[in-house]
C-alpha cells in the first residue's frame, strides 16, 4: 500500500497513475478537492471544463476521480480546501495539520509526494506534505514530477537546483520495482483509461490533451548533500 499526495482531482493519474496501476490499493489524498465559499462563481477554467458553476465543477470532478482511481484499484481521499483559481486560499500550516491525519490513517505506507512543480497549489502542497512528514516519526517518501509542468523548459532544472542550495540532493529513484509484475515500468493501459475518465479536464485542454502524460514516470528522493557522498 501507498499513499499520495495530489495537489488537485487528476494530478495523480496525471504524474503517476501507471504506478498506481502496478500497486493497487494505493490511498490517493488530493488536498484541493473543497467547493468555494461562493459556490456559484464560475472561473475561465470550469467554463472551458463545460460547467455553470464552482459546485457543479467538483460535483462532477469529483466523479470523475473517483472513476479514475477506481480503474487502478486505488481509494480517493478528498480533503475540503479550495483550488486557487476560487481565490480563497488556505494556510500552509492548515493544510499541513490536514495531510498530518491523513498520515496518521496510515502510519506505514510510503508517501509520494509532488515535486511542486511551477503551480501554487503544487507548491503549497507538497510544503505542505513535507511540513507534515517532517513532525512525524522518519517514513518512506518519495517526490513525483508533476505532469504537465515537469514539461516547461527549467522548470524542473529549478527545482533541483533550490533544493540544492538548501544541501539537499534529489537522487532518482525507480518508479516501480523491476522484480515486480508490472516490469518496471507500470501499467500505462491502465493509466489510459483511468485518465480518459477525467472528461471535463481532456475537454479545458483541449484537442491536444496532455502528450506529458504518456511519458515514463519519474520519482526523486531528497538526501543531503553529506549522504549523497
Amino acid at each position: 500500500m501507498m499513499l499520495v499526495i495530489s495537489p488537485h482531482l487528476d494530478d495523480a493519474v496525471l504524474s503517476c497513475g501507471a504506478l498506481l496501476a502496478a500497486h493497487r490499493g494505493a490511498v490517493v489524498a488530493t488536498v484541493f478537492a473543497g467547493v468555494p465559499r461562493d459556490p456559484r462563481q464560475r472561473t475561465e477554467w470550469d467554463a472551458r471544463s463545460g460547467f455553470a458553476d464552482a459546485a457543479e465543477a467538483l460535483a462532477a470532478r469529483r466523479a470523475e476521480d473517483a472513476a479514475a482511481l477506481a480503474e487502478l484499484g486505488a481509494a480517493p481521499r478528498w480533503l475540503d480546501f479550495r483550488d486557487d483559481q476560487y481565490g480563497d486560499p488556505e494556510r500552509v500550516d492548515e493544510l499541513a495539520a490536514a495531510l498530518g491525519a491523513v498520515f496518521d490513517e496510515v502510519p506505514d505506507a510510503p508517501v509520494l509526494v509532488p515535486m511542486g512543480l511551477f503551480h501554487r497549489d503544487h507548491r503549497r502542497a507538497h510544503d505542505a506534505a513535507m511540513l507534515a512528514l517532517d513532525a512525524r516519526p522518519p517514513r518512506e517518501r518519495l517526490l513525483y514530477e508533476d505532469v504537465p509542468y515537469r514539461a516547461i523548459p527549467g522548470v524542473l532544472q529549478a527545482r533541483l537546483a533550490q533544493w540544492r542550495c538548501r544541501g539537499l540532493v534529489a537522487a532518482p529513484a525507480p518508479a516501480c520495482d523491476p522484480a515486480c509484475a508490472c516490469g518496471g515500468r507500470g501499467d500505462d493501459a491502465a493509466k489510459a483509461r483511468a485518465l480518459a475518465c477525467y472528461r471535463s479536464q481532456l475537454r479545458a485542454y483541449g484537442p491536444g490533451g496532455v502528450p506529458d502524460a504518456t511519458q515514463p514516470e519519474r520519482l526523486w528522493r531528497l538526501v543531503s548533500r553529506e549522504d549523497s557522498t
